[in-house]
């Protein structure tokens, strides 16, 4: 992550990834397919979780996980074939009990636009029932809000807005 241009992100101290937009991520109109940023969302934040201690073997064998409940995304302009992208995320909110929610952004190296901004709200399950439990205290301790981002995201209601579900 240190080799990323993280200044034109929305927020301080994210977590961020690169992509490179390969063929298989086109559709018919010459663009990444809108299924495609849902996928690089979900593999920043696998990453995420696997840098803060908490890999897919980790939620196995806790028997825990975060399950995505709903997803907003904004698109704003389309990635195309050999764009490098930075997949951005922020833990947003976490109430150390049941629920907690990540934002998005995915920048365009090149000229710095943001193409889409996104936010998914999770749910903590037992794996082996699907069904909502309370987070093991490393799923709170793991999964804070930056206080910088918590205070951005109080003074400022129209990214707030596109953020929160």
């Amino acid at each position: 992550m240190s080799d990323l241009d993280l200044s034109n992100l929305i927020m301080p101290s994210p977590f961020a990834i690169r992509i490179e937009v390969s063929p298989e991520d086109i559709d018919a109109f010459s663009h990444v397919n809108n299924a495609v940023y849902l996928k690089w969302l979900n593999e920043c934040a696998t990453v995420h979780s696997a840098a803060v201690g908490l890999p897919a073997s980790e939620c196995v064998r806790l028997d825990r996980g975060m399950a995505v409940r709903e997803t907003k995304l904004l698109y704003r302009y389309p990635a195309r074939l050999g764009d490098k992208l930075i997949v951005a995320n922020w833990v947003t909110k976490n109430d150390g009990r049941l629920r907690a929610s990540r934002a998005f952004q995915i920048v365009r190296d090149l000229d710095r636009k943001t193409l889409l901004l996104g936010a998914s709200d999770y749910a903590c399950i037992a794996l082996s029932t699907g069904k909502p439990v309370r987070m093991p205290d490393i799923f709170k301790d793991s999964y804070q809000v930056d206080p910088r981002v918590n205070h951005l995201l109080s003074l400022d209601l129209d990214l707030r807005s596109k953020l929160i579900i």
